[in-house]
């Protein structure tokens, strides 16, 4: 199994982040994001947030690849309809490129 660990701020905004949280309570997600969620081998999706500081936790299987799946969701017409609604609370960190939205975080430490 394979571990990815990804950030990304919200707009510092109370009424957006809370609009935000509303649209990712499980029952408000549409079931075709879900289903592409749960597909090409994720086997969990855990998204953290603090102040407006966003970390998603994505659990796959081995054979898992995220530039695979970022060009499935980039070809997929639900996907994108979701990730337009999204983007209108989401903001890049300072260092991404543009157009880029969660940004892979490095892991520096691990105990076992």
């Amino acid at each position: 199994m394979k571990t990815f660990c990804l950030v990304l701020d919200l707009k510092d905004d109370p009424d957006l982040i809370a609009e935000y949280k509303q649209h990712h309570q499980i029952e408000n997600v549409p079931a075709g994001v879900l289903a592409c969620i749960r597909g090409d081998g994720i086997v969990s999706e855990e998204i953290y947030l603090a102040g407006n500081r966003m970390v998603m936790i994505l659990k796959t299987e081995d054979t898992f690849s995220l530039e695979a799946k970022r060009a499935a969701d980039a070809s997929n017409p639900e996907m994108q309809q979701w990730e337009e609604l999204m983007w209108r609370y989401q903001e890049p960190l300072s260092f991404a490129l543009p157009g880029e939205k969660w940004i892979l975080a490095e892991k520096i430490f691990e105990v076992r």
